[in-house]
């Protein structure tokens, strides 16, 4: 990209993170992120000659720590043959006032001339996040606002080959404006057991492994572990080869000093002894654990925002009933009561507050004040 010509020193800044599509190729991508990413930039001619199938201009990956999302929207990049701008809050914020906006006009500006391109947002709810917050600053919100028209004005461009990519661990914090701009939601969630081998076999592809290592037995020993989780037990185990080379040099040394003789020379790589199960096994049981637990309030969350918002996700009537129990367990755990268990079948709407059982609180969907009636009904009724 060095005869890309650049207006200002905020475009030169930006080219600093532009990752060149020569950083590696992603083997496997989902259907879903070919159809969405891929395809649109590499076959343009295909989409843009209906309006229906104009490619999307938002994507947003979501799920918990540790699985792979930047890696993901970076391989992506690389294998449509895409330039690849991270943007962060440290590459757009500055202590001017109106230097934030210029920003973020330069990223929009600067994408459309090195395109194809995708834009990253890493930690996407940290920088547009919902705007209810009486406590946030106004720079911040101007930036918000600035982000979005600049945004609506790249979807205006039929032919535009840029994409912006938001990746986050709570969508849930989004501002509304912000998801309708991400149609496409994904959620990349912890791997399961075929998955985690599949991830332990790229990881361990370059290491000495002693015959007896089934890498499906490791992966069966790591339920709940993140890509992130399972790189560090292999880490971890990597390690006891080397602690016992210099639990033996030290004991070699120690009986040469006794008996006062020149100390043994030191030990080398091809020294190191293979990988075995023992390693694995004792640090999945000792040392590395999972950094995420399926039943934190987090990963329920995200669960449920999956159903909800989704991509994927067959929409049941699961998802209303969901809706309801939330609002009432959030309005009672405002009064310090325990939550109820109800369907909706128990449950009535109303605009206006006309029962003495009325219970006031927020729909978490349309921001609305609502009033819920609830009714108990007897056994066998």
């Amino acid at each position: 990209m060095e005869d890309v010509e650049t207006d200002n020193e905020f475009e030169k800044a930006l080219l600093a993170d532009v990752i060149p599509p020569s950083i590696g190729a992603l083997e496997r991508v989902k259907d879903t992120l070919k159809e969405l990413i891929m395809l649109p930039l590499q076959r343009p001619e295909l989409f843009f000659k209906r309006q229906l199938t104009k490619p999307c201009k938002g994507i947003l990956l979501f799920g918990p720590p540790g699985t792979g999302k930047t890696m993901l929207a970076k391989a992506v990049a690389t294998e449509a043959g895409a330039n690849f701008i991270n943007v962060s809050m440290s590459s757009i914020s500055s202590k001017w006032s109106g230097d934030g906006e210029k920003c973020i006009k330069v990223v929009f500006s600067l994408a459309s001339k090195i395109a194809p391109s995708i834009i990253f947002v890493d930690k996407v709810d940290s920088m547009l996040g919902r705007r209810e917050n009486p406590e946030e600053h106004q720079a911040m919100r101007r930036l918000k606002n600035e982000f979005m028209l600049n945004w609506d004005g790249l979807c205006t461009k039929d032919t535009e080959r840029v994409l912006v990519l938001a990746a986050t661990n709570r969508p849930f914090d989004l501002d509304e404006a912000v998801i309708r701009r991400l149609p496409s939601r994904l959620m990349v969630n912890l791997p399961d057991a075929p998955n985690r081998a599949k991830i332990l076999q790229v990881i361990l592809v370059k290491e000495d492994l002693a015959q007896n290592v089934d890498l499906e037995s490791v992966a069966s020993m790591t339920d709940g572990y993140s890509g992130s989780d399972v790189k560090n037990l292999c880490a971890t185990a990597a390690y006891r080869p080397i602690r016992d080379i210099l639990e033996k040099e030290k004991k070699e040394q120690a009986a040469a000093s006794a008996d006062v003789r020149p100390p043994p020379a030191l030990s080398s790589s091809a020294d190191l002894r293979p990988l075995n199960m023992n390693d694995f096994r004792y640090s999945s049981h000792q040392q590395v654990c999972s950094s995420v637990s399926s039943e934190s309030t987090n990963m329920t969350e995200l669960l449920q925002w999956n159903d909800l918002y989704g991509e994927g996700v067959s929409r049941k009537k699961q998802s209303f009933s969901y809706i309801i129990w939330y609002i009432l367990q959030s309005a009672f755990d405002s009064v310090a009561k325990p939550p109820i268990q109800v369907c909706h079948k128990d449950l009535s709407f109303y605009k206006e507050d006309t029962q003495d059982h009325t219970v006031g609180c927020q729909n978490p969907k349309s921001n609305q004040h609502v009033m819920v009636v609830h009714k108990i009904i007897k056994q066998g009724s």
